[in-house]
């Protein structure tokens, strides 16, 4: 993949952008994958004989983009892990949802997964804490949508898409949880931080999503995002 996406790399780490519809990693559906995209990229550069070692430590749904990081050793992999277990690792997104939602919100539900149907679900009963807090930045009323801001406490399937169907706001072009828009879903992983693994510097980037589809709706929004 020649346009992979880089936002930093050094000797532990690597920060790329996942684009829209391709998957994390191998699945059923054969097509290429960005683990794959990345490690045929270290193996090109470094000319690196046999398997290249790159560790997955986060995940983005397949029709989402935006940054990921992954490990390119044991010892960043394993310290990325507990980042994100103990809640030192920030994701924020960006999404368009249907409706005007109130300013800002912090929703609490409990969710489990159909392992039959790859879906989530409210489980009040039994499901896994799940938490996100949200703030709008701006509502386009001749549309009816709105672009908000998305911090993730805690990492669940579908997270994002069901909590916000759940509480009567969902994702523009969500054809699982929402209105079944023939277009791309409008969910983007903008931001990320975390303390470096090794050197223990703290790292941040951020990537604004391709202006394209209803993202145009709110360009001024996001220029000032930047």
């Amino acid at each position: 993949m020649k346009n992979l996406d880089i936002l930093y790399e050094d000797n532990h780490l690597i920060v790329v952008v996942k684009p829209y519809n391709m998957p994390v990693q191998a699945d059923n559906s054969l097509d290429l994958d960005l683990l794959t995209v990345v490690k045929r990229y270290l193996k090109e550069k470094y000319q690196k004989p046999g398997n290249v070692y790159l560790g997955l430590v986060h995940r983005l749904d397949r029709p989402v983009g935006g940054i990921m990081v992954f490990a390119k050793t044991s010892k960043a992999a394993s310290r990325l892990s507990e980042m994100i277990r103990t809640h030192n690792f920030t994701k924020n997104y960006l999404a368009i949802v249907h409706g005007n939602p109130e300013a800002k919100a912090k929703l609490h539900d409990k969710i489990s997964k159909d392992n039959q149907t790859h879906s989530a679900y409210i489980d009040e009963a039994n499901g896994k804490d799940s938490i996100l807090e949200y703030e709008k930045i701006s509502y386009h009323a001749a549309s009816d949508l709105s672009l908000i801001k998305v911090k993730l406490e805690t990492g669940r399937h579908h997270q994002i898409r069901l909590q916000m169907a759940h509480h009567g706001h969902a994702l523009y072009g969500d054809q699982r949880y929402g209105k079944k828009e023939k277009d791309q879903i409008a969910l983007f992983a903008y931001e990320l931080s975390f303390m470096h693994p090794v050197a223990k510097e703290h790292l941040a980037f951020k990537k604004l999503p391709p202006l394209t589809s209803k993202w145009k709706l709110f360009t001024n929004d996001l220029e000032k995002l930047n």
